[in-house]
């Protein structure tokens, strides 16, 4: 799945996001609104990732929901 197809489905999506990364909450979700950096760099605060992580946990999700 593309991040353009994830972005376009935004509201569908964010339950699967919070099933893989449950530290964000409903105000988090609201704020990325499908924007994969935003995600990226919520992922980053919630988690303590770094930039090159957040990007590789973004890539796996987006793998595993074709």
């Amino acid at each position: 799945m593309s991040w353009d197809v994830i972005a376009g489905n935004w509201k569908q999506l964010t339950g699967k996001v919070k099933e893989q990364w449950g530290k964000l909450t409903d105000d988090d979700i609201a704020k990325i609104a499908g924007k994969r950096e935003q995600l990226e760099g919520a992922l980053q605060e919630k988690y303590g990732y770094g930039k090159d992580k957040a990007s590789a946990e973004v890539d796996s999700w987006i793998k595993t929901h074709k």
